[in-house]
Order: structure tokens, then sequence, then C-alpha cells
């Protein structure tokens, strides 16, 4: 198999540096948009000003950096201001939020203008226009993401598939769809919101197959109505289509997180009821619940074929929750893989693994790109709002910036096409999507070296990391 989509690929697999990639890893952090994490990629490290565009170019960043549009300002316009990484207010992601923030017309296209409908929680009070923000990176915490988009690939139409929050995004991530069913996905059936309960959380906490029995999650039809079911699902999902050699691997800081997506799939769970916890054989083989032991893994030399790494809340991104350390912890495991060696017969991981960095939604945000809404009877809740990507590996050329639309489907499609698996096998968002990411790999290019991502914290912090992981996510 051969990635052919730069012009300087060679025609044939004999002139490849590799046929495919041996360790695929996707990277989830959280609640971001690129108008809202990455200005910083506006200004060059040579003074460059001239790096962003709203009509870009091949070489243009498309972030939106002045006059973002708000209809319920005076003017028409909000401009931005800055916002620490680890400020202490949230607003809301749900699907309302969506509604919301999008402000579609007639016709059903997204007009953008309406993000200050969205709702704020926490200390807000005094904040003006608190969706209207961009990070500020005066302490340098958003240096490692800038210098991965600088140094590989940047994705400037990345959108979340889902419209709304991160417990049906990771049901995305992970299988394809957010559906309780597959019949459900045919008929534009999903999960719409993440978890809510009248009773106290069970031993594994509150979302899927071993959620409390008062444990609900909305789901959304055709019509826009929703209905409350228990969050228990059953469909085949990524791991389910994987050939019986392929190892897989799903990172996550608790059994019962609205991140821990194998967890709300019953024949991976296979719980021992309401209430209780998942015993199912392929729970037990390849979910892990401390997400620095990907680390370890990489420095054992026990990498997966496929590895989802889902961080702490402490270091997601999250609003509200994060404590500014989510940059240092996705270079931590992105320097880990480049600086391996010794690995895969002593060749390392670096010049076989195919690295992408992921927001799983938007976090209410403002960003300034529309989604394009799918035909019905997926239009209702797909797509969702633009967040980043940024794609690693030793043949992604240097600040190659790619203008392609993708979805969370677009990731699902690469990994199939990398492992020889048929494109859209799942028949859910991979089957939808438009592309594959292989773009961004050109795999008759001589492997670059790998330079080491510079950062505030190394991987000794998140090793030695003591402290209760946080839910990344409460709404």
């Amino acid at each position: 198999m051969k990635f052919t989509s730069f012009a300087l690929a060679c025609a044939s697999v004999a002139c490849a540096q590799i046929t495919s990639f041996q360790h695929v890893v996707v990277i989830v952090q959280e609640n971001r948009t690129p108008d809202n994490l990455f200005q910083g990629l506006c200004y060059g490290p040579r003074g460059d000003s001239g790096r962003c565009s709203t009509t870009p170019g091949a070489h243009h960043y498309n972030i939106q950096t002045a006059n973002w549009i708000d209809k319920n300002s005076v003017t028409g316009v909000t401009q931005p201001a800055p916002v620490a990484l680890a400020n202490k207010y949230d607003l809301s992601h749900a699907h309302k939020a969506f509604l919301n923030m999008c402000d579609a017309d007639a016709q059903g296209n997204c007009k953008m203008d309406s993000a200050g409908a969205i709702a704020c929680s926490g200390a807000c009070a005094g904040v003006a226009t608190p969706q209207f923000k961009y990070v500020d990176n005066s302490k340098g915490l958003l240096t490692p993401y800038l210098t991965m988009a600088e140094q590989y690939g940047w994705a400037n139409y990345m959108f979340q598939t889902n419209q709304g929050p991160s417990f049906p995004a990771h049901q995305f991530l992970f299988g394809g769809t957010s559906a309780p069913s597959a019949a459900d996905d045919a008929a534009g059936i999903f999960a719409a919101e993440n978890m809510s309960t009248t009773g106290g959380a069970g031993a594994d906490g509150v979302a899927g197959c071993a959620a409390p029995l008062t444990t609900t999650v909305d789901v959304v039809d055709t019509n826009g109505e929703t209905q409350k079911i228990y969050p228990c699902f059953e469909h085949q999902t990524m791991a389910d289509i994987f050939p019986s050699s392929m190892t897989w691997r799903y990172y996550a800081p608790g059994a019962g997180s609205i991140w821990t997506a194998p967890n709300a799939i019953q024949h991976i769970c296979e719980s021992t009821g309401p209430g209780g916890k998942c015993i199912g054989q392929a729970w037990t083989g390849n979910v892990d619940l401390t997400p620095a032991n990907v680390l370890t893994d990489i420095g054992a030399c026990k990498l997966r074929n496929v590895s989802w790494v889902i961080p702490t809340g402490q270091n997601s991104d999250h609003a509200n929750v994060n404590d500014g350390g989510g940059p240092s912890w996705v270079a931590a495991i992105v320097n880990a893989i480049g600086n391996s060696s010794g690995c895969d017969g002593a060749s390392g991981y670096w010049k076989n693994t195919a690295i992408f960095v992921v927001w799983d939604d938007w976090g209410g945000w403002y960003d300034h790109e529309p989604p394009v809404i799918q035909p019905k009877p997926e239009g209702d809740y797909q797509f969702g709002f633009r967040v980043p990507l940024i794609a690693i590996s030793a043949y992604t050329p240097e600040g190659y910036i790619d203008n392609q639309r993708y979805d969370f489907g677009s990731i699902l499609r690469f990994i199939q096409h990398n492992f020889g698996i048929p494109q859209g096998s799942l028949n859910f968002a991979d089957a939808r999507a438009a592309n594959d990411l292989t773009s961004f790999f050109n795999l008759a290019m001589t492997p670059r070296i790998y330079r080491t991502i510079h950062a505030p914290k190394t991987a000794k912090f998140f090793l030695k990391d003591t402290r209760k992981a946080l839910d990344p996510d409460d709404q």
C-alpha cells in the first residue's frame, strides 16, 4: 500500500521509504477552535505576520484574528481579547449551544453570528463577551502546540462530526457514530448530549453500560425531537474490524468517563449491570485507565498498532478544568515516539508512526468558519464546528497546510487505509467522510530527523504525577 497524494511520490511501492505505518496514535484534546487556540500561528518565529488569511492559499493558516461576527454587538462585530488557557469559566458546548452559535438561515446554512448566546458558567461575572476570546501565550504554554503545527501538518478545515459535546464526539472518534445501533445511524438518530442522572453515581461513574440505572442520554432524530435512553449501545467499532493480528489500546482517565468511548459499547464493556463495572475481555485487554501509561508503553516497546490517548482533565485544555498542562502532555507523547530508538527491531517508532492531535469539540468558543451540513438523515446532527488537527510523522513536510475538508470519519478512514481495511467498512462516519488524511504523508520522502519539542513539563512530570485524575468534561 502506498500513499500517493504528493506530487513527488513515486509511481510504485518500491520507491517508498515505507509502504504503510505500523502504528497510528490519535491524541484527543478538549474543547477548542482554531480561532481560539491557534492565533499564535499567525506570527511566525521570524516575525512574519502574513501567515494567516480568511481566504487561505496553500501557505496560509485560516485563522481570523479580528472582527469576529457578533449580531448581539452594536457594531455587528466583536474584537477578540486574550484569555488564559487555564481560565476559570466554561462555555456550554451542548447541542443547543451549537444551534445558538450556528444561527442557521432559511436554507440551513450557519451564519456563525450568535456565539454570544452561548451560556457561560463559573467565574463569568465581569467577563465581557466570554465566548469571543483567544488563548494568551505570553507565558509560552501553547508553544509546543504551535511548534507541532509549524513543523508538521495543519488542517485548515477539520470539523467535529457531531453538533455537540464530548460523549457523542468520542463515540464518533472510536466507532464512527453516536447512534445506539447501526439501524439508528441509518435513520439519523444520534446520541446528542452528555449524561444526566437522577441518582448517585455507580462504582465506575456515570457513562456507558455500567452507569447507574437512572442515567440517561438525549438522542435526537431527524425532526429535531429528543428522547432519553440508557447510554449503552450495540454496534461495531473500529476495534471490531481490525484483523486479528492488529493490536489496539484506549488510554483514558476513568472507567465511567464520558471520554472513555468503549464503556458505552455493550459487547466491549460486558457490564455486570447498572451501577456495576465493565468486565469484558475486549475491555480488560485493551482499555487502560491511566493515561500516562502510554508513555510507559512507548518506553517499553509496547506501542499498539492503533492507540487512542485521552488526557486527564488537568491536561485536557477543557476550560475551567485544565491547569495549562495540555500542550506539555501532548509534547511528551510526541517526544517519546520521536526519540524512540530501540523498538520495532531497533529502528525506533519515529519512522513508522503516524500521530494525529485532534480536539473533540469546539467548547463554546467562537470560530469564523461555518460547517457544511450533511444531507438528511445525518444532516440534523452533522457536521459540527471546526476543531484543530495536527498531523505528525517523519514523512510530513515541514509547515504543510491542508485545505481539504475533514471530520472524525476522515481519521477512521486513514486508519482503515493504512492497515489495508476497506475504507468505509463500518458504514458510519467513515463511509460518509470525503477524505482520509493521506495527503499529510509522503512516504517516498527521506524520513525527517526528529527534533525534540520543548515544553514546560516533560514526560517525567506526567509519569510521576499522583494527582487524582479529573473528569475531562462535565457537560
